[in-house]
């Protein structure tokens, strides 16, 4: 716990025994209360591995619903444990669980309700193996969405996130896509919503193991984004609405 706050870690899990003991072995169990890791219906044995590491809640798709409902079914548990702080890690090792202290600080004092570990804060992305295309599509799109959603961030479409209860709460994420496009549509409701958002500097890793999208799924991701930037701007100018935006009813 910190300061009497349940900290809760999720795991959104595919294909992931290669790096999930890694990963779970540099969470901060001093400060982590539960973890709780969903199975997207991975062909490998990553749920037999959480078995035997030792982490007690695991959910497991019995079909493959995305990285968004993946997502879905991490929060809703966590809402159930009663966390009151929730950081959702990637199980391939790409974001480091070193940072969870600071994260869980930022929130638990109450300084912000949402952080985000952006690979682009300093010069840690192109360096920690990020390939260019990738990086250049994150420089553009982020521009554009900042324009769009009138916020400013360094990067929208970094998977390590933490949020308090409030946040998840107060927000309809089970409204959102199933795909990848999940992460920017709650980023959308979060600001849409006027939760503040703060950023620390997130070291990068790609390397084999680490989970990535080809070219032509991150071509759909790029359009998605596009589209729900949009949303949003109709949605806050009044000129549309949007089920997404809706308070959840809980």
């Amino acid at each position: 716990m910190y300061k009497g706050k349940k900290v809760v870690v999720v795991l959104p899990a595919y294909n992931a025994a290669l790096t999930l003991e890694k990963t779970y072995n540099e969470i901060p169990f001093d400060l982590v209360d539960e973890v709780i890791l969903c199975d997207d219906a991975s062909k490998d044995n990553t749920v037999e591995l959480a078995q035997q590491i030792g982490i007690t809640h695991i959910i497991a798709h019995e079909k493959n619903k995305g990285y968004g409902g993946n997502q879905k079914s991490l929060y809703n548990k966590a809402l159930e444990l009663g966390a009151d702080v929730v950081i959702m890690l990637h199980p391939d090792y790409q974001y480091t669980p070193k940072l969870i202290p600071s994260m869980v600080n930022i929130i638990g004092e109450e300084l912000y309700p949402v952080v985000l570990g952006s690979r682009i804060l300093g010069k840690g992305a192109l360096a920690g193996g990020m390939p260019m295309y990738k990086y250049l599509a994150n420089r553009f799109l982020t521009l554009t969405q900042n324009l769009l959603v009138n916020y400013k961030l360094s990067e929208y479409h970094t998977g390590y996130r933490a949020f308090s209860r409030h946040v998840l709460e107060n927000i309809n994420f089970n409204e959102n896509s199933d795909d990848f496009v999940f992460d920017n549509e709650m980023l959308s409701q979060i600001i849409y919503a006027d939760f503040a958002i703060a950023e620390v500097t997130c070291p990068t890793k790609y390397f084999k193991e680490a989970s990535s999208i080809n070219f032509t799924r991150s071509m759909r991701y790029g359009l998605g984004v596009l589209r729900v930037s949009l949303s949003h701007l109709l949605q806050r100018l009044g000129w549309w609405r949007f089920r997404m935006y809706e308070k959840p009813a809980r």
